[in-house]
């Protein structure tokens, strides 16, 4: 069962203005001392959507510097670099009392209509095709398509497609957002680990010791993360102690809406 709800992922996305240009946002009950990665980059997201009304975020690229402490809120402070007419660039700074947790530069954009094409989705059938799974972490319903459990130790290819979608969500475009941006920083070092036999994400702390370095996403088009998406994921390649992945997300009628890429630390422990 999930440690927390969607509710109490829904409460961290408001985030209190504390004055001097900062915001602060509480931290998911996680029976863990270090902050989710997903939080930061959700709140990161409604952090800039906050400060820009009128413009929706584009992209975003962060770097985390050091793991956040769950028992300490969460301070963000937005520097807005440009505020153009169609275009914005934005700064988040996370903190916790002097310490930097992640850093997050945020492309902001106001809708334009114009030339439109995607690539198509993966043939991976329909969701009910795919295996219901509770993912603890993304507390709403998912599906893997074929069954694949990255807690598994055999091996297999560096690929995994899923489905995710919530309960019904407000319109607030961030919202949608953030909630996508928590759910894709959850898989990709489990799906980067696949093809070595006899490890898997399940030896995180025991045999391995991983983090997430650096997450950026992408919003093409705009979706509703309460209709069912698509996540298409891959790790092309783990290397010198760091692995790299990158997925895209589709909707249910099959347009490209988001493209992600995470660089993680993995390290085998002696």
């Amino acid at each position: 069962m999930p440690v927390f709800g969607l509710d109490d992922l829904l409460a961290c996305l408001h985030l209190d203005d504390v004055g001097g240009g900062e915001l602060e946002g509480r931290n998911l009950p996680i029976e863990y001392h270090r902050v989710f990665g997903g939080q930061i980059l959700s709140q990161a997201i409604a952090a800039a959507a906050q400060a820009s009304p009128g413009k929706s975020v584009k992209s975003m690229s962060v770097v985390f510097a050091r793991e956040g402490d769950t028992a300490a809120p969460m301070r963000y402070r937005v520097d807005k670099h440009h505020d153009g007419r169609t275009f914005g660039t934005t700064g988040v700074v996370a903190s916790q009392g002097e310490k930097v947790v992640a850093t997050a530069a945020v492309s902001m954009h106001v809708d334009e209509d114009g030339l439109q094409r995607s690539d198509g989705p993966p043939a991976v059938g329909v969701p009910e095709d795919a295996e219901a799974v509770d993912l603890a972490m993304v507390p709403w319903e998912t599906r893997i398509v074929g069954g694949v459990d990255l807690a598994s130790r055999d091996p297999g290819p560096p690929t995994l497609e899923w489905w995710s979608r919530t309960l019904a969500l407000p319109d607030e475009r961030e919202v949608h957002q953030g909630l996508l941006a928590h759910a894709t920083d959850l898989m990709v070092i489990g799906t980067a680990l696949r093809p070595f036999d006899g490890l898997s994400q399940a030896d995180s702390t025991v045999a391995l010791q991983t983090a997430v370095t650096s997450h950026s996403i992408w919003f093409h088009q705009p979706f509703r993360a309460d209709d069912w998406l698509l996540v298409a994921q891959r790790s092309p390649v783990v290397a010198r102690g760091r692995a790299y992945g990158r997925g895209d997300v589709f909707d249910a009628t099959g347009r490209l809406v988001a493209s992600f890429a995470q660089e993680s630390m993995i390290r085998q422990i002696s």
